[in-house]
């Protein structure tokens, strides 16, 4: 049985058979011929010279590490491994042919395991389960392998001078079987299988696409490929760790810790880290890691899983070059819950080393910043901040403001969990509750973070929330000035600084802050609204319409983009067109209202602009005093629109943060009334 010289090895123990077959499936899915020995009738001498001249002649080899394989103290994969060992030795330093595969939580210092592969980076796929990562790896280190001189005889082209290097055949053994046929029979299935693998391989040289360059030409295409892309050499994504937990229930774990190392990477100055939303928006999809780089223009990636008991937590990681698809680092973890935070440090640290990234400062004093060793107070903490994530509800807000209070009593000096839980009250406040209470208890918990930890950077960014929502707008600068200088490379700090900026009118610094989160949060749609949000509140039109429309991009059922593209083409004077904008509502959002009102009035549509309005007073009375002075002050009723303003002076509305820079509101500027307001709201400088 005479098989290609350039073809992969996949060597298991028979426990792992399963996972084997997946691995193989994966590969056979991206066009490579598959071999696995369970449909195969082995035994007798002929068959074990056969494996012995397969693994001589293979390209790769991929040893399938468990706890099975540790488990078994004999088994012919033992063997295998031998020769696969044995033929590396006498291999160049960086030729690439052990590849190996860990299906399970073995450990890398498992010493079951032989030295020569512990000291290789493995590739961690859970039950098998081969991602297009690792399929493409696969495929990338084929071509390395087929363009390098090895000794070993390259294929034959084929009649068009194109080497099959995408139909390279899989082996795959399992050797716990006993030898139980004779040669005849092995000859008899080995003919039999000649004759099925020619079928099989005309029928999928027939629906594969034509290969028209050879395996060098390959390697070529895909250097100048990785060459093209070229991200910044310390940016890098986090993906969502896997629950291995065995519990649904253990998700929001898993997800929390995964944005705790996000967060706790991003408080390193020195590196670029992707932000969560952009990050999670590959969850559950088994991404290819050189697609997520360039989705998120990022030079590496972060994946690993999480197992946690009653007592300890188990994490794997892994660090992908984005670039090549290379691993970089992996390692497993195995600590007590109470540990979680010293982990983090550690993980930061080995990540920071693999990117070859000098240091400034402690990396401990940064990333366990605000955070706690009490197990239970994290638990409550992550169960928070899990219902924070994501769109939300007021019943969802409030339940993570309970678990953030448990995480408080739990340990009262969490500084991490005082500031979400303000960042929770000002959502519940500014939404769904009226009135300056929510604000105030924003505040005393911002202020109580700082008071516990002074450098962190999220509890300056709440507090100057709070102060700006309060309508404090010379303290709440001063905090998002302090918020910015500790977390530059925080997206949320980003944004709220950038937006905050803007509206005090200091619009170059607001758009450029804004256009950083658009980089660290490429796929967020509200990361595309604010800056279109920005540009709009600087009167350049037409770049916001082009960023509402990266929004929709993302997000084609987004009432608030629908809306404020139609205000940009509103201010453009295209009045038809930011009437069919504005009619596209497609949810709650008090801004299409806003948008109708007086796009219908500038068409002549007077009866349906007065009754947009009165749905709208209708629907929120007093509370949009501020909306309600910018309709009349289109519609040219200076007299109803300076009253309207007034009362939202009066009541405190949260609008007036934007009455410097609104263009809506631009007939009333020289009217001394409104200048007496904005005098009041004491603007910075």
């Amino acid at each position: 049985m005479t098989e290609p010289s350039h073809a992969i090895f996949l060597s298991y123990a028979s426990q792992d058979a399963e996972a084997a077959r997946h691995i193989c499936e994966a590969l056979r899915a991206a066009g490579m011929e598959v071999w696995l020995d369970q449909s195969e009738l082995r035994g007798g001498d002929a068959w074990d010279e056969s494996i012995r001249d397969q693994i001589k002649a293979c390209a790769l080899f991929i040893p399938v590490i468990s706890a099975s394989a540790h488990a078994r103290v004999e088994g012919y994969f033992r063997l295998e491994w031998k020769l696969a060992v044995d033929r590396s030795h006498r291999m160049a330093a960086k030729q690439p042919f052990l590849l190996p595969v860990v299906i399970d939580d073995t450990s890398q210092s498992d010493d079951a395991i032989p030295d020569r592969f512990r000291e290789l980076q493995w590739t961690r796929l859970p039950g098998g389960h081969a991602t297009p990562a690792f399929v493409e790896r696969v495929r990338r280190l084929l071509s390395l392998e087929t363009s390098a001189p090895t000794g070993i005889p390259p294929p034959a082209s084929t009649a068009s001078g194109a080497t099959p290097a995408s139909r390279q055949p899989v082996r795959a053994s399992s050797w716990s079987k006993p030898a139980l046929l004779a040669v005849v029979a092995l000859l008899a299935v080995a003919l039999a299988y000649s004759v099925a693998d020619k079928f099989w391989s005309s029928k999928h040289a027939r629906e594969a696409p034509p290969v028209t360059s050879s395996a060098p030409a390959a390697a070529a295409t895909t250097t100048a490929a990785a060459a093209a892309f070229s991200p910044p050499p310390h940016s890098i994504a986090v993906l969502p760790f896997v629950n291995m937990s065995g519990d649904k229930g253990q998700q929001y774990f898993s997800d929390g810790l995964t944005e705790e190392l996000l967060n706790s990477l991003s408080r390193i100055n020195e590196l670029q880290v992707s932000a969560r939303t952009s990050s999670f928006s590959f969850q559950g999809e088994h991404p290819d890691i050189g697609t997520v780089a360039h989705k998120l223009n990022v030079a590496s990636v972060l994946e690993g899983s999480v197992r946690r008991s009653a007592h300890t937590i188990r994490i794997t990681a892994q660090l992908v070059n984005g670039v090549t698809g290379f691993h970089l680092w992996s390692q497993t973890y195995d600590r007590a819950l109470g540990d979680v935070l010293a982990l983090q440090t550690e993980i930061a640290n080995a990540v920071a080393g693999a990117l070859k990234v000098t240091l400034l400062g402690d990396v401990a004093e940064k990333v366990e910043l605000g955070g706690t060793h009490n197990p239970a107070a994290f638990d409550a903490y992550l169960r928070g901040s899990k219902s924070l994530s994501g769109r939300h509800d007021a019943k969802e807000v409030q339940t993570a403001i309970d678990a953030f209070t448990d995480a408080i009593r739990l340990d009262p000096n969490y500084a991490l969990a005082f500031a979400a839980r303000s960042a929770a009250f000002q959502e519940y406040a500014g939404f769904w509750a009226s009135g300056a209470d929510g604000f105030q208890k924003a505040m005393t918990d911002g202020q109580k973070a700082i008071l516990l930890a002074p450098e962190l950077g999220e509890g300056h960014r709440v507090l100057a929330g709070a102060f700006e929502d309060l309508l404090d707008f010379r303290r709440a600068e001063e905090e998002y000035e302090r918020a910015i200088a500790l977390a530059p490379g925080n997206a949320r700090v980003l944004q709220h600084y950038g937006t905050f900026a803007v509206a005090m009118g200091r619009t170059d610094a607001g758009v450029t802050a804004i256009r950083h989160v658009v980089l660290l949060d490429p796929l967020n749609r509200d990361s595309h609204v604010a800056l279109g949000d920005a540009l709009s509140y600087t009167r350049r039109y037409e770049e916001a319409i082009a960023a509402y429309q990266d929004t929709l991009a993302l997000d084609s059922a987004y009432s608030q983009a629908y809306a404020f593209r139609g205000l940009a083409q509103y201010g453009l004077g295209d009045f038809k067109r930011a009437r069919s904008s504005c009619e596209m509502k497609t949810g709650d959002f008090v801004y299409y209202l806003v948008c109708l009102a007086v796009t219908y009035d500038k068409l002549g549509q007077h009866s349906d602009a007065e009754a947009v309005l009165t749905k709208l007073q209708n629907w929120m009375g007093d509370n949009d005093a501020f909306q309600y002075a910018e309709i009349y002050a289109q519609w040219g009723d200076t007299g109803r629109a300076l009253r309207w303003l007034d009362t939202a002076w009066r009541l405190r509305d949260s609008g007036l943060e934007w009455l410097k820079v609104d263009p809506l509101l631009d007939p009333l500027r020289n009217e001394p009334c409104f200048q007496a307001i904005e005098r009041a709201l004491k603007f910075p400088n």
